[in-house]
């Protein structure tokens, strides 16, 4: 065998000249592992509220869908069947308010899994740009780099060079704000979208949470005329129904967009499993475990917001999603490492874009005792 070390090394290995992983920015939950140490070690134990997981049980009536259809040992299918479809169409109409045909609506595995490959999906590459909030879900920033197009950050789309720009982001409610784009916010971006000809997405996973501020989806005939062409909006089940463990979600919109991902994700295998596909429409069509999980975050986010202003914080935006946008008027990580020795594990804004580095983003998914703990040891240390 031969033991020649001036042979390249495999794509993938460290010293690979071209390796896909050198585009991306270091892991930003890794940074976090210090503080966690810390807050783990506090004697009432960890009080997390940093990466926004659900923690309570995934409703009966899911489960049950999901046991019933565990028999499956055929593959499914990458669009789904008919009856999932109708029933994503079902919700966007009776929630979003969207007129969509089935064949315009697709399943995917995990909204996060869209949005980091849509760009390679839909072809982008050098010379392109995909825009993104200026605070901003990190994932928009990873899927441009993951195909070599070029990151933008924008305040408003009047900023951004419409020759360029191929794949524009809006986020509404926003991670990590809680911010809500109104209407007249969303039609604006859809008419600059429209005459650039450029695909808008809007990641619309926290639709259903919203609680000083209604959401509006792109797809509301309000904000698009009941036209759908160069739109797209991405929906999760993960946190209205506690199935972040089920990677459920869909995208729906342009049927021509549609069809050309369905067609790019049967080749690549990109099928959401048969039981799960079975839950999604078990979810989708029962609105009474939604409004049950309402009430407990509504019940977490206002005891936590109180106990957090209390201590000191100021509260921005936050009308709606699973977030407290919260600041001290000082660096993030030092209120990170403020809050650590407490026990209590928040998310540094920077996460989200340096224009964040003075705010925390505090998930109110904790469980009730966990928010109660904290809110006690917020009190103490006042």
């Amino acid at each position: 065998m031969s033991t020649n070390s001036t042979r390249a090394p495999f794509p993938g290995h460290p010293g690979a000249a071209r390796r896909v992983s050198d585009r991306l920015p270091v892991f930003p939950w890794d940074k976090l592992e210090p503080y966690k140490a810390t807050a783990v070690a506090h004697p009432g134990g960890l009080c997390d509220f940093s990466v926004g997981t659900p923690v309570d049980p995934v409703p009966e009536v899911i489960q049950k869908a999901l046991a019933a259809h565990t028999d499956t040992p055929g593959y499914p299918t990458v669009w789904g069947p008919l009856e999932l479809r109708g029933a994503i169409a079902g919700w966007l109409h009776r929630r979003c308010g969207a007129e969509i045909d089935p064949r315009a609506v697709l399943p995917t595995v995990g909204s996060k899994e869209l949005v980091a490959s849509l760009p390679t999906q839909l072809g982008l590459g050098p010379g392109d740009q995909v825009a993104y909030p200026r605070l901003a879900y990190p994932t928009y920033e990873v899927g441009a780099r993951l195909c070599g197009a070029e990151p933008v950050e924008y305040d408003s789309v009047d900023e951004l060079d419409g020759s360029r720009v191929r794949l524009l982001w809006v986020n509404s409610p926003s991670n990590p704000t809680g911010r809500v784009l109104g209407a007249d916010e969303l039609r604006r971006a859809v008419e600059w979208a429209r005459e650039h000809r450029v695909l808008l997405v809007s990641d619309e996973c926290y639709f259903e949470l919203g609680w000083e501020a209604e959401p509006v989806s792109v797809l509301h005939p309000d904000v698009c005329g009941g036209d759908h062409e160069g739109l797209l909006a991405v929906h999760s089940l993960s946190k209205r129904s506690n199935l972040a463990g089920y990677r459920a979600s869909f995208v729906a919109g342009d049927p021509v967009v549609v069809a050309e991902l369905l067609g790019l994700r049967k080749h690549g295998g990109m099928i959401v499993p048969a039981p799960v596909q079975a839950a999604t429409i078990a979810a989708l069509t029962d609105d009474a475990h939604v409004a049950e999980q309402r009430e407990r975050y509504a019940a977490r986010r206002s005891a936590l917001r109180a106990a957090l202003e209390a201590y000191g914080f100021r509260v921005e935006h936050s009308e709606a999603s699973l977030y407290l946008w919260a600041t001290q008027d000082r660096p993030c990580w030092e209120t990170v490492a403020e809050l650590a020795a407490l026990g209590i594990l928040v998310a540094p804004g920077d996460f989200y874009g340096p224009s964040g580095d003075r705010f925390v983003r505090v998930a109110f998914t904790a469980t009730d005792e966990r928010v109660a703990a904290a809110v006690e040891r917020l009190a103490a240390a006042r």
